[in-house]
């Protein structure tokens, strides 16, 4: 079984955005997106590693991920969080994508 690493690093990554959200500005709602989304993404990423073109999951969870914080990086202008996260989703939909193939 190949874990899928780079499902995985999205998954953190999304973890971790969501816990220095409730870190730096106290933001419950950061931290639970966070919880909700990087859950759902490593329980992707796990599906993936046990059959490579079960992207069900992940896809939705990074697709839904990239249009909400795409929706947040166009109303607030700003690179960070919201902008990096767009990219990184958009960047998972499309490997995804060609994974299947």
């Amino acid at each position: 079984m190949a874990i899928d690493w780079i499902g995985c690093g999205y998954a953190a990554a999304i973890l971790l955005g969501g816990y220095m959200g409730y870190r730096k500005k106290g933001s419950i709602m950061s931290l639970m997106a966070g919880l909700v989304f990087g859950g759902l993404s490593l329980y992707g990423a796990y599906n993936i590693s046990i059959k490579p073109t079960d992207i069900k999951v992940l896809l939705f969870a990074s697709g839904l991920l990239s249009v909400v914080m795409g929706t947040r990086y166009k109303t607030s202008g700003k690179l960070m969080p919201a902008g990096i996260m767009t990219i990184l989703s958009l960047l998972m939909v499309f490997r995804l994508l060609l994974l299947v193939m």
